[in-house]
């Protein structure tokens, strides 16, 4: 198991940056284009670390009525480990960290976390460990996590005390659990770290549930997947989404396309939009003319069904995000589809159809029995 090292060797900190994607690339081209850090312009091609991490992080113990809505969530440990551009383990990380917001443990913290009171309250204030792990991260850090939680949790534990200025975002991460199901199982799955270990045959050194360990666990997972496909299939966090038609996001990654939009004030302001519902071909650049319009799944949800003249069938869906603030934002994806799938998103719209057409009927019935 790699220690943590000692030596903390303090420099000047910046903020870690990345650039919102003006066009639509593809993962690969992104991470290889120009990226900003204080120092100028980085050279293409130039090396970057991976930063694999993971959080641990305590709830309010008296339920959720009494959380503090802005922090669900408090941090309690950041553990990491530096790989160099080879995958080659260079360095470490941890810091226990003192709750401030919830002083008692949750039940389930207490279960799983083995951190005991006396540590807790050795441990360093959230803004201090923080801009510490970041600093050591470097400027320009390419983030892996075990899922999506983490970078959420750190933003939102960030904006809680006004440091979200430190991380920019949104953030292009690779989630080596979804990684992990795409090259070991074909699809994307939700697979416990301690699943994957075992699956892989790695030696069990430590316990799960310490952010070392688990960042040294999800390291070792990370080390075997290969390399052109990670970069293929990044992850985008969008905890902080972009706020103009400018810093919209445009990605093609292999067999789809992906596009996040900017913030509106109502899911109907949305879903007007014509760049939310426009379909265009991610492959040829025509647009796909729609055969079945954008139809409501559910409030957070729709689809539609587009035709491309040379190369057919795609499939697009919107998964509408709501910030904390109450604001909406979209994202959208199109992939191509089989006249099997073709057909299934027409029956689908006329299943919906028919249903909400029984429904109405019913409260009507319902409605006139009253009277």
């Amino acid at each position: 198991m790699i220690k943590m090292q000692r030596g903390y060797r303090k420099r000047k900190f910046a903020a870690v940056s990345f650039d919102f994607l003006p066009c639509a690339l593809t993962c690969k081209t992104y991470f290889a284009r120009i990226v900003k850090s204080k120092k100028g312009l980085r050279k293409k091609g130039a090396d970057m670390n991976y930063i694999v991490f993971d959080l641990e992080w305590n709830q309010c113990p008296y339920g959720k009525e009494r959380e503090n809505k802005r922090l669900p969530f408090e941090i309690l440990e950041i553990g990491a480990v530096k790989l160099d551009e080879n995958k080659t383990m260079v360095d470490s990380f941890q810091e226990v960290i003192r709750p401030a917001v919830y002083k008692k443990l949750h039940f389930r913290t207490r279960e799983i976390l083995d951190l005991d009171r006396a540590a807790l309250n050795h441990g360093l204030p959230f803004p201090k460990a923080v801009k510490k792990f970041l600093n050591w991260c470097g400027e320009d850090a390419k983030f892996c996590t075990w899922g999506t939680a983490d970078l959420v949790e750190l933003q939102r534990n960030l904006k809680y005390y006004k440091l979200l200025y430190l991380l920019k975002g949104p953030i292009f991460f690779y989630d080596i659990q979804k990684l992990f199901g795409l090259v070991y199982e074909g699809e994307k799955t939700s697979r416990s770290l301690e699943y994957a270990i075992d699956f892989l045959e790695e030696g069990k050194e430590g316990q799960f549930h310490r952010a070392l360990n688990d960042a040294y666990y999800t390291a070792e997972i990370f080390r075997k997947l290969p390399k052109d496909f990670v970069e293929e299939h990044s992850s985008i966090d969008c905890y902080q989404n972009p706020k103009s038609r400018s810093e919209e996001i445009h990605m093609v990654y292999p067999g789809y396309y992906k596009y996040i939009s900017r913030e509106f004030p109502t899911k109907e302001e949305a879903m007007k939009d014509r760049g939310v519902t426009k379909t265009k071909c991610y492959l040829c650049g025509e647009t796909a003319r729609k055969k079945v319009r954008w139809f409501s799944v559910n409030p957070k949800s729709h689809m539609c069904l587009a035709l491309c003249p040379k190369h057919g069938y795609f499939k697009g869906k919107i998964r509408l995000k709501k910030t904390d603030e109450g604001r909406y934002y979209v994202i959208k994806t199109l992939k191509q589809a089989d006249e099997q799938e073709a057909a299934l998103i027409r029956e689908k719209k006329e299943q919906l159809r028919k249903k909400r057409r029984m429904k109405r009927h019913q409260e009507k019935q319902e409605k006139n029995c009253t009277f």
